[in-house]
């Protein structure tokens, strides 16, 4: 199908706290229990509309061991938009925020959307972070935050979508250099009917 752009995103966060559940969740609508370690990196991509346009989201879900952050890391580069996740029965993954969040800065754009995810908001009872926490490390640190389930799909599409309607504003307010598909944001043949040309180069006005 035809989309007018096309934004890369990348799911970081320790490991076992549903980053594959949630894309999961969000591109084919189920919930696998049992989900093996990623290993490396997976993908997913979905449509989505925004303003009538229709926007193609790639979704690369990274690996959460230590082991594997280099492998990560160099996708990292030219994502548009990260969903950085913690699960909130688990205390320790709320505490490794700052350093997930550090190293996500130091190899992505200024301009990057960066959703905060507090995962598993079915398991009331076992939560070790409260909501506030998410809220207020959201607010100190310019992330959007909210509490999904993958379970049970709740603000899992929010999640997803309210990062791209970010990205699309920011594009409205020029801040994305579009034509420079490093920021993770690819004009589409809706956009771009002359899929011959480069974007990417600049037109010659016929002077010297």
């Amino acid at each position: 199908m035809s989309y007018a752009y096309l934004f890369k995103y990348i799911i970081i966060g320790d490991t076992g706290v549903g980053k594959s559940c949630l894309l999961l969740q969000f591109t084919d609508k189920r919930f696998q229990p049992v989900h093996d370690l990623t290993i490396g990196v997976e993908f997913g991509a979905r449509m989505i509309s925004i303003d009538g346009k229709q926007i193609k989201l790639q979704i690369w879900d990274t690996a959460g061991q230590e082991a594997f952050r280099s492998i990560t890391r160099s996708y990292y580069r030219g994502a548009a938009g990260a969903l950085l996740v913690y699960d909130i029965t688990r205390r320790d993954t709320f505490n490794h925020l700052t350093q997930w969040l550090d190293d996500l800065r130091q190899h992505t754009s200024s301009n990057m959307v960066i959703m905060l995810i507090g995962n598993k908001s079915d398991l009331e009872s076992r939560r070790d972070v409260k909501k506030e926490e998410g809220e207020s490390f959201a607010r100190e640190h310019g992330l959007v935050f909210m509490e999904t389930s993958a379970k049970t799909a709740a603000n899992v599409e929010e999640a997803f979508i309210n990062t791209a309607k970010e990205i699309y504003q920011k594009i409205q307010e020029g801040v994305f250099d579009i034509n420079n598909e490093a920021n993770g944001i690819k004009i589409g043949p809706q956009l771009n009917p002359n899929p011959g040309a480069n974007p990417n180069r600049p037109q010659s006005s016929g002077c010297c």
